[in-house]
């Protein structure tokens, strides 16, 4: 079966598989049961999606016996991860719609290939070089320069798996510090802030925007976004044009984030925005959307991946959503006590540091909008 056939939505009752078990595939399966969907997750581990989801499987992604039967159970299957291995959804789209495919996965889980792609489409991203050894590092730094950032092509997240080269710096500690693994070297942009954009794509290319959340990240994980993002409105069109345009080319189900680079007023019209990367999934940075619109993200994105109209993205307050990073989750009760703040605990184990144990969301009183 090809990946996107069967464009009939499906009805209350029906199941949408999830590969991964972490927050966000818990938070999909809450947002589907509001809307009568079963769920049912499939993962090596039994992470916090497991507790909410109406059915779980624990099982390798490289278990074809077992993903075979999970498809068997299932009437579309999405992700809450990048890093699902692409053989296993392509063996998924065989027999149930993956939604959204395999080919975003494949771009997003190699840095190299997401850079390609994207700039292939005349989106601006930082000027890159691959780097396959040491020895190719000293030469694509020679050519870009410093300050320069590696970065492993493939599993780094939340600031893993990269390295920063200044002028003069050891590129030998550098390829080590990514696990002398195949890379990508980036120019160190100069930028004002850090913004995604939140699309939400349906099965017939219909497309609605979430408003952009201005990012600020803290040892390279996500610590804040904040809607409004105070940039001028024809910076957030061409923004949401970009998301827009990758999103198309990827022929993409559900909700695609695209994180960028805003170089600020300054920069020529046009030349004020650069991808950085993109996550074929609902994203930390749109957690705030459950407060403070009527249609999360997580329901568009079961919406869309079920077939069903694209809920309303407008945005009915401004917000501030704050990640709970390790034992910060631990002052559950003061924060619990706090006027206007709505908790989320993922319901992890152990409040490891660097680890995203949960989140709080403020909506701001009027006053203090932009």
């Amino acid at each position: 079966m090809p990946e996107n056939t069967g464009r009939t939505a499906l009805p209350p009752g029906s199941t949408i598989g999830i590969l991964g078990s972490g927050q966000l595939g818990r938070m999909l399966a809450m947002a589907a049961a509001r809307l009568g969907l079963k769920t049912h997750v499939y993962c090596v581990d039994s992470g916090p999606a497991f507790d909410v989801a109406t059915r779980t499987t624990k099982a390798a992604f490289d278990d074809l016996g077992a993903l075979t039967e999970f498809a068997g159970s299932v009437d579309t299957v999405t992700f809450e991860f990048e890093n699902v291995a692409v053989e296993t959804a392509r063996h998924l789209a065989r027999l149930v719609p993956v939604r959204p495919t395999a080919k975003a996965l494949e771009v997003a889980q190699d840095r190299l290939a997401e850079k390609e792609f994207i700039s292939g489409l005349g989106v601006p991203v930082a000027p890159f070089r691959a780097v396959d050894g040491a020895a190719a590092l000293g030469v694509a730094l020679a050519s870009l320069g410093a300050p320069a950032i590696l970065k492993s092509r493939r599993l780094g997240y939340d600031g893993k798996g990269q390295a920063s080269i200044a002028d003069g710096g050891d590129t030998d500690a550098a390829w080590a510090a990514v696990g002398s693994v195949p890379s990508v070297l980036e120019a160190r942009i100069a930028f004002a802030l850090e913004l995604s954009v939140l699309v939400v794509r349906g099965l017939a290319g219909e497309v609605a925007f979430y408003d952009c959340p201005r990012n600020t990240h803290e040892n390279g994980i996500l610590r804040r976004s904040v809607v409004p993002s105070g940039l001028p409105a024809e910076d957030l069109t061409h923004a949401r044009h970009i998301a827009g345009t990758i999103a198309g080319a990827l022929d993409y189900v559900g909700v695609l984030a695209v994180e960028m680079f805003y170089l600020g007023a300054n920069a020529a019209p046009g030349e004020r925005l650069m991808v950085n990367e993109i996550a074929p999934r609902v994203h930390n940075s749109g957690h705030w959307t459950i407060e403070a619109c009527a249609i999360s993200q997580f329901e568009n994105h079961m919406r869309a991946v079920a077939g069903w109209p694209l809920g309303s993205t407008e945005r009915h307050s401004d917000a501030e959503m704050v990640n709970l990073i390790g034992k910060e989750a631990l002052d559950w009760q003061r924060l619990a006590a706090e006027p206007g703040v709505a908790l989320h605990l993922y319901g992890k184990r152990e409040a490891r540091a660097g680890r995203k144990m949960g989140h709080v969301t403020r909506l701001l009183a009027p006053a203090a909008r932009s």
